[in-house]
């Protein structure tokens, strides 16, 4: 077997906004669309988001530990300029850090079981081939 997706949920009533949020700003597209689900891409990745419209109004007390995560050179700034983008746009929005080298977005009302994390490449240099 080969990696192919990882799914998440996104509150159906913010679902757009994320997926629009992640076209414009990270330049995903759209690979396939029902009317529960969404694949997306991001140009030179391998692996896809698949996003699930939820109803749920329980959130998961630990999401931290569970992340859609991005390299950066600039992450604390780069997960800055996606929370002002949601801000404009109405949601409310929180950036915070694991560490000086890894820091999270969370949307409280549209991320459902996750944040969006972006951390230093350095973090991804694990010293293994693949």
């Amino acid at each position: 077997m080969k990696l192919n997706h990882v799914a998440n949920r996104l509150a159906a009533e913010h679902f757009e906004t994320v997926v629009t949020m992640l076209g414009e700003c990270l330049g995903f597209v759209e690979l396939r669309r029902t009317e529960r689900a969404i694949w997306l891409r991001q140009p030179g990745a391998n692996v896809d988001l698949q996003f699930s419209r939820s109803p749920t109004a329980n959130r998961d007390a630990d999401k931290l530990r569970s992340q859609v995560s991005f390299l950066s050179d600039t992450p604390q700034a780069d997960l800055e300029r996606l929370a002002d983008w949601a801000r404009a746009r109405g949601l409310e929005t929180s950036v915070g850090a694991y560490s000086d080298r890894e820091f999270y977005l969370d949307m409280p009302a549209a991320l459902v079981d996750f944040v969006i994390e972006a951390m230093l490449p350095e973090l991804a240099e694990y010293g293994v081939d693949t």
